[in-house]
């Protein structure tokens, strides 16, 4: 167990080190991170210097992925060109575009909860472009994983990844590796579970490159699965069960209601952001609110 003291402590030195983002870390995550096994000595807990070294480490990677400012460049990217902070910053309205050229295309948003209070990030790979932006992809991610960890319950550490892997495009390399870095330096033990379904070449080509290179705590979270298998596997995972499984998985459930192709989504403020984000974020926030009230 961690003491109330051995959290005090972390946290103390988190607020020193890291004025303005410590707060992102809550409490049950850094008990979470603070009680998983020891690597060199699984009959342990991780020793409190080991916790405090992985957490900074977190708060390190953040400062210079820029974490903490990406929503500023989606208000940015939301806004009209001639807008002072645009005129005044054309490189940060680049950069600004870019992210939000990246969330338009739909592949990748939150959307509802597992039984057990998981946010499920939705993966439609049929929607990654061939060649991708990677710099503005795995910052979208970045932005986007922010924002399912901020709508998680209070009990809740880590989310699940559903992948639709039907058709793929050409693996990108530099892209696989660079969202791997992100998730295992920027969010250790924030995922729980990844289904993807169906197997494919290309599917396993990916994992054959990336699983080599996955901590073996993260690699055993990756379920590759069949279009026939993964469906009780969703009824099991999905809050609704089956009523959640969405049409592109063969169900009822349609997320393009919420989530269409980025060729007929409406402007969504006076920029160049089509993806609904705030609403995404607003659904999301609803949906947790919806789920603790169950459980009192």
């Amino acid at each position: 167990e961690v003491t109330v003291e051995e959290l005090s402590i972390l946290r103390a030195e988190l607020a020193c080190e890291f004025p303005e983002d410590y707060n992102y870390l809550s409490d049950q995550y850094i008990i979470s991170v603070a009680s998983k096994p020891y690597s060199k000595d699984p009959t342990s807990r991780r020793p409190l210097e080991y916790t405090m070294e992985k957490l900074t480490n977190v708060m390190e990677w953040r400062e210079q992925a820029g974490a903490p400012d990406l929503i500023d460049l989606v208000h940015l990217a939301n806004g009209p060109e001639t807008a002072p902070e645009a005129v005044e910053q054309p490189e940060r309205l680049a950069e600004a575009k870019a992210i939000a050229n990246s969330l338009n295309t739909g592949s990748f948003y939150w959307h509802g909860f597992t039984k057990d209070g998981h946010p499920i990030l939705w993966l439609r790979t049929n929607r990654k472009p061939w060649y991708p932006d990677v710099d503005a992809d795995v910052k979208a991610l970045i932005l986007l994983a922010d924002a399912g960890i901020s709508c998680m319950p209070k009990h809740i550490t880590d989310f699940i990844v559903i992948s639709d892997s039907t058709s793929p495009p050409p693996p990108n390399p530099s892209f696989m590796i660079a969202m791997l870095k992100a998730l295992v330096r920027g969010y250790p033990d924030r995922l729980n579970m990844l289904i993807s379904a169906p197997i494919s070449s290309i599917v396993q080509f990916v994992m054959k490159l990336l699983l080599p290179l996955m901590p073996g705590r993260l690699s055993s979270k990756v379920n590759l699965m069949d279009s026939e298998a993964v469906i009780p596997k969703l009824e099991e995972v999905l809050l609704n069960g089956k009523a959640d499984i969405p049409t592109y998985f063969g169900g009822t459930a349609d997320h393009d209601k919420y989530y269409p192709e980025e060729t007929v989504c409406p402007n969504r403020g006076k920029g160049c952001l089509k993806f609904d984000y705030f609403g995404m974020v607003e659904r999301l926030e609803q949906a947790k609110k919806d789920f603790e009230a169950k459980q009192k």
